[in-house]
């Protein structure tokens, strides 16, 4: 009875839905440390920044690892302002890539970079230049790279969306800052953008934000496959709006190293109603996930309360 009360008594206070302002968070295990990146809430300061934790519910904030203004080549479009959004880190051979988008989408066409440092939080060097732009209909934006233990530690590169809501798939050259190649991939069904892929087992998940990312449209589907550029087979929608919140996307999945128990971190409004404009901006969540017996992801129900 008093080592249960002691175990009680240590365990850090559990943080209800939502977790932090924010959207477009991607997450990643380093060792036993949980390591986010969001779009940060103010559009108005173009930094990214990284956040830490060890238990999915309360985050630290380790402060910019990156500045707009800072790389050279943002401003080489002439626009007038620059976002900076929807990034993702990836770790390969002790050296950690972070990778993010650069707006405007129009006129000028989308952009992302990818930056180069020694750990999670940095600091990152910019690689001197774009890694992809934008234009012929589609939008370079929401970058995800996910290296393969199966296929020889290939790693591969995810982006695109919104406007022509198309989906681009690249393998990765071994300096992780250029690509070898682009492969051709069918479109998945209801994709629009913010695509992410995980493995668990031998099945491949591709999970991706369709509708519209302001209204109440916006949700998440995936598909699954053999390999990690498809086939796709469409499996349906995981995560959509409810009475309490709107908008539901722009996702990640992390496995616990501990239990490896799934959680997907994703963003949403904080609003009752249906029609746009939303207000308050949005907020970041995490949910446990749940698979059948046939590796099929159980929908997925928003909460208020803990993320496990």
């Amino acid at each position: 009875m008093r080592l249960y009360l002691a175990l009680i008594l240590l365990a850090p206070p559990l943080a209800a839905n939502p977790v932090m302002d924010g959207a477009d968070p991607h997450a990643s295990v380093v060792g036993k440390t949980y390591w986010l990146y969001p779009t940060e809430a103010s559009s108005r300061d173009p930094v990214f920044a990284a956040y830490r934790s060890t238990d999915l519910r309360s985050w630290k904030r380790e402060g910019v690892i990156l500045e707009l203004d800072k790389v050279p080549w943002v401003k080489a479009d002439g626009a007038p302002w620059h976002g900076a959004w929807a990034p993702a880190l990836a770790e390969k051979k002790g050296k950690f890539y972070f990778y993010y988008s650069v707006g405007p989408q129009n006129p000028t066409p989308s952009r992302i970079g990818v930056a180069v440092g020694k750990s999670p939080s940095g600091p990152f060097t910019d690689s001197g230049k774009p890694l992809l732009t934008g234009g012929d209909g589609f939008e370079a934006i929401d970058p995800m790279v996910f290296t393969d233990p199966s296929f020889g530690g290939k790693s591969w590169f995810y982006a695109g969306g919104s406007a022509g809501a198309k989906l681009r798939v690249f393998e990765m050259a071994d300096d992780m800052v250029s690509f070898k190649r682009e492969v051709n991939v069918e479109q998945p069904q209801h994709f629009t953008e913010g695509a992410f892929m995980h493995l668990r087992g031998k099945i491949y998940y591709l999970s991706y934000s369709d509708g519209k990312w302001n209204d109440s449209s916006y949700s998440v589907h995936y598909a699954t496959a053999p390999s990690p550029t498809g086939p796709w087979s469409y499996r349906g929608k995981i995560l959509g709006s409810d009475d309490k919140h709107q908008g539901p996307g722009h996702h990640s999945f992390v496995e616990n190293p501990a239990t490896k128990e799934w959680f997907i971190i994703y963003h949403r409004w904080e609003t009752t109603r249906k029609d746009p404009p939303f207000r308050g901006g949005r907020k970041i969540a995490v949910e446990k996930v749940e698979y059948d017996n046939k590796g099929l992801i159980q929908p997925i129900k928003m909460t208020d309360g803990r993320a496990r």
